[in-house]
């Protein structure tokens, strides 16, 4: 009597669900896109603004976090003494230079 009110549960034939290697696809193919578009580019600056920071040396035109322009005086470990006039000195991190410019930059602004 059951029978009627209830539909039995039929398992579905296997040519019906997807494989295994179509469910991995997917998600793998998310992550190498995720990597190509993002972590790898990431990466890549990251170890070039790196490479920019040890290269700092004395007498280096740089532009710095905040937009301010100025000339390396001295290296003190993580830090740089920068002149931005004449007259103003200011240490920064030297993780807060942006870009180092061409010699002579900013005598010609």
């Amino acid at each position: 009597m059951l029978d009627l009110l209830i539909n039995t549960a039929h398992a579905a034939p296997a040519a019906d669900q997807p494989s295994m290697i179509g469910q991995l696809l997917i998600p793998v193919a998310f992550f190498a896109i995720f990597y190509f578009l993002i972590i790898r580019p990431q990466s890549k600056r990251n170890k070039q603004h790196k490479a920019m920071i040890n290269g700092l040396s004395v007498g280096n035109e740089v532009v710095f976090a905040g937009g301010l322009m100025g000339v390396i005086k001295k290296i003190e470990g993580d830090y740089a003494v920068i002149a931005i006039s004449p007259a103003n000195e200011v240490k920064v991190q030297r993780a807060s230079v942006l870009s180092v410019l061409p010699a002579g930059t900013i005598n010609n602004i």
